[in-house]
């Protein structure tokens, strides 16, 4: 297997250009809007606009090394039609991996226990119906006062973000402070997180902010607004994501651009733009050597952050669809690669033999 560092530096030696590889592609019926890793690493589950929810094995080191390996699709070893009424928006996981999560335009999110020993979906499944507009994001935090395990949620409608005791499986709390469609939900620590917005045309202000929140506080902490590439007063933010040591915010914007903030010291960065259309995914590599970006000019993007951040930072296509892509996430262990499309496909990229 690849680890993040040590492909790094044989990119920097290797005088071929870097090089992901399709090594698995999932295919269904309409467009793929989400996916995500379990945290081992082992499986991943993915979402999409049939209604479909997919649980794939991650396929064995010997397809991931193999330079004349050609792209197939992953061993399936769940699948539920009908999942929601509506499209699949969102899918998280729990971090010890027992509990899946997903939101729909159906306006509602179902929880359910996985069971690692089975590899298979057991026990009741939970709906949760306290929105009134479409699940856009979602992600699970633990609660370290309390010792438990939360689930956050947003989305459209009421702008709302709710948390749910995933325990007693009934939302307990709601954080108000957003104006527009909450886009973007990510955790980076225990209690902590930080949402984004996009305006809604049944406000007249024009949300376009981040939002950093602690579930011990009843409120924002902290809100900022990122001045993107053509706009000081910002573009709707449609993805966000803080790095490990909770130093580095970065947000992607419908503008093409992406704004690199120092949480510490309260100020933006830089504002660069890796996509020549809307950036829809972000995240930083599990050792933040780089930042991994998605956008609607059908390109998977790699930035190198590992100089001055303050300078231009060089950037890669890693991979490409035939249509929009809409997420793209990080192997938890692994420099490979999990991204979803409008072209109706979810693909799995790594770099062979590096």
């Amino acid at each position: 297997m690849l680890a993040e560092k040590g492909s790094y530096q044989n990119m920097k030696s290797s005088k071929t250009p870097l090089c992901f590889m399709a090594i698995n592609t999932l295919s269904d019926v309409q467009a793929i809007r989400c996916a995500e890793f379990h945290p081992d690493g082992k499986i991943y589950a993915v979402g999409s606009n049939s209604k479909t929810l997919r649980i794939c094995l991650y396929p064995p080191p010997c397809e991931i090394t193999s330079k004349n390996h050609t792209s197939h699709q992953p061993t399936v070893i769940f699948k539920r039609t009908k999942h929601h009424k509506g499209s699949i928006y969102c899918t998280a996981w729990s971090k010890d991996g027992k509990y899946i999560a997903t939101g729909s335009n159906d306006k509602t999110i179902k929880i359910m226990q996985y069971s690692n020993e089975n590899r298979q979906l057991e026990g009741r499944e939970i709906e949760l119906t306290m929105h009134d507009g479409t699940v856009r994001d979602l992600c699970f935090i633990e609660d370290d006062c309390n010792e438990k395990r939360l689930l956050i949620s947003g989305g459209a409608g009421s702008c709302k973000i709710f948390i749910t005791d995933c325990a007693a499986l009934t939302p307990f709390q709601n954080f108000t402070g957003h104006s527009g469609h909450i886009y973007s939900i990510y955790s980076w620590e225990n209690n902590s997180f930080v949402s984004g917005s996009q305006p809604s045309k049944f406000y007249l202000l024009q949300d376009k902010s981040v939002r950093f929140w602690d579930i011990r506080v009843n409120e924002s902490t902290n809100t900022v607004l990122p001045i993107t590439y053509y706009d000081s007063m910002g573009s709707p933010v449609t993805s966000v994501c803080v790095d490990p040591t909770g130093r580095l915010l970065v947000t992607g914007h419908e503008d093409s651009s992406c704004v690199l903030y120092d949480i510490r010291k309260n100020r933006q960065i830089q504002c660069f733009q890796p996509h020549t259309a809307d950036i829809r995914s972000i995240r930083f590599s599990p050792s933040a050597y780089y930042l991994l970006t998605c956008g609607y000019d059908n390109k998977i993007v790699l930035t190198d952050l590992q100089g001055n951040l303050t300078l231009s930072l060089p950037s890669v296509v890693a991979g490409e669809h035939s249509d929009k892509v809409i997420s793209a996430r990080w192997h938890p262990n692994d420099f490979s690669i999990l991204s979803t499309s409008a072209d109706k496909t979810a693909k799995l990229w790594a770099i062979p033999n590096i």
